[in-house]
C-alpha cells in the first residue's frame, strides 16, 4: 500500500470534493483558443496541415504528397496538440522520406485553452479553467532554412520522436495468411503402412 504524507491527502481529498462538486452544480459550456502572438519561421503561404487525433494518416499522406509535388509549394507545416501529437510527427517523417532535400524546423509550445463552465444553481459563479496543452508545428521546406534557428534539422536527420512502426501500419495494409501452398503442404510427407498394417519406421532393424 503506498502512503502519502497528511498535507497531500488533504489536497487530493479537496481535489476530489471540488471536482466531485463541479460535477454536480455545473455543465462545460464554451471553449475557447486563446490566440497565440508568438512569430513563426515560416511565411504565410505555407501549405497547413492540421492534425486530429482522429484524422487517418493515409487520408492526410495521400493529399500532402499530390500537393507538394507541385513546384509552387515549396514549405508545408504540419500542426497537432495533445493526443494527435504522436500522429503529426509521423506524416513529417513520412513525407520527408519521400521527398529529398527537405529541411525542417520543429516548434513545442504550449496552447493556451480557456473552459467556461456555467452554474447549475442559482447564486454560483461562471467559472473559467485554464488549460494548457502541449502542441507542436513542424516546418519541411524544400529550400534552404536559417541553420541557427531552434529546431532546425538538416536534410537527412530524422526526429527522435518518431516512430517507425507507426509509419509501416498506416501505409501498408495487413496481409491475411492464406493456407499452406502445395509446395508446403508437398512436404509434409505421409507415413505408409508396413504389409502387416503398423506404422512404418525410419530406422530398419538388422537382419538376425
Amino acid at each position: 500500500m503506498v502512503s502519502y504524507p497528511d498535507s497531500m491527502c488533504t489536497c487530493l481529498s479537496t481535489l476530489n470534493l471540488w471536482h466531485s462538486f463541479t460535477m454536480e452544480n455545473y455543465e462545460k459550456g464554451e471553449v475557447v483558443t486563446v490566440p497565440d502572438d508568438t512569430p513563426t519561421p515560416w511565411g504565410t503561404d505555407v501549405l497547413e496541415m492540421k492534425v486530429q487525433h482522429g484524422s487517418k494518416v493515409r487520408n492526410l499522406m495521400g493529399f500532402a504528397v499530390r500537393k507538394f509535388k507541385d513546384e509552387t509549394v515549396r514549405q508545408i507545416v504540419w500542426s497537432g496538440s495533445d493526443k494527435a501529437i504522436s500522429k503529426t510527427v509521423t506524416c513529417a517523417e513520412i513525407l520527408k522520406r519521400k521527398f529529398k532535400n527537405i529541411h525542417q524546423i520543429t516548434k513545442i509550445k504550449y496552447k493556451i485553452v480557456e473552459e467556461i463552465w456555467e452554474p447549475k444553481l442559482e447564486g454560483l459563479d461562471r467559472l473559467k479553467v485554464k488549460r494548457q496543452i502541449p502542441a507542436i508545428s513542424i516546418l519541411l521546406s524544400k529550400d534552404a532554412l536559417d541553420k541557427n534557428e531552434l529546431g532546425y534539422q538538416a536534410p537527412g536527420t530524422h526526429d527522435s520522436l518518431w516512430n517507425p512502426a507507426s509509419e509501416q501500419a498506416c501505409s501498408k495494409p495487413g496481409k491475411k495468411r492464406g493456407p499452406p501452398s502445395n509446395a508446403r503442404a508437398g512436404r509434409q510427407k505421409s507415413k505408409s503402412p508396413k504389409g502387416d498394417g503398423t506404422p512404418g519406421s525410419k530406422k530398419q532393424g538388422q537382419g538376425g
